[in-house]
């Protein structure tokens, strides 16, 4: 009995996920993409608390500074992308955003509302194929949650560092550079995917 219960558990949270097949709405390109079959790892998430420590990876392949304001926070940040990895149908975006001056409100600022405290409004954009890819969600209905890092608690002074993550569906095969496009941040082109 336990056995089957615990097997109908996984299941429904392998479903959830999309790791099995099924339909999977929202969090991808605005067009069905081709389903393939392969083998992908998965991460722990990480913590949405602010850190000094230093990010996983030392190298950015892109960066960005901006003058950034939002909920009465004004200061300068800079975005370090640190990764931008296609695993099978995904793709995984890990950056650094560290507070150069001032105040920056990491807290609601990459949401796609004030009670948004995720980094949700991050998309990708894909110049040659004219399309928009949104942050992944774990469901289809009103309760789904974006598959990214949480920020709830994150206002950044001079110095400090939050290393945050967001999943998408993956662009095809032939796109080997795309756009990020952040809220406070603005764009930054032609990051290679690995």
């Amino acid at each position: 009995m336990r056995k089957t219960i615990a097997l109908a558990v996984a299941a429904v949270a392998l479903a959830g996920c999309g790791v099995l097949p099924g339909r999977q709405v929202g969090g991808g390109g605005e067009e069905k993409q081709p389903q393939t079959v392969a083998e992908t790892t998965t991460e722990p998430p990480a913590t949405a608390e602010a850190t000094e420590a230093p990010p996983q990876e030392t190298r950015a392949i892109a960066s960005r500074q901006a003058d950034v304001s939002g909920g009465g926070q004004h200061g300068k940040a800079r975005v370090d992308i640190l990764g931008l990895k296609r695993q099978g149908r995904t793709l995984s975006l890990n950056w650094a955003i560290t507070a150069l001056d001032g105040k920056v409100n990491v807290h609601n600022g990459l949401g796609t509302g004030p009670l948004d405290m995720t980094v949700s409004a991050v998309s990708l954009i894909d110049p040659v194929n004219a399309k928009r890819y949104r942050v992944a969600r774990n469901g289809t209905g009103q309760d789904a949650q974006c598959v990214c890092s949480g920020t709830q608690g994150q206002f950044l002074e001079k110095g400090q560092t939050s290393t945050l993550y967001a999943v998408f569906a993956a662009p095809p095969a032939d796109v080997t550079k795309i756009n990020i496009e952040m809220p406070m941040i603005g764009v930054l082109t032609d990051v290679p995917i690995s």
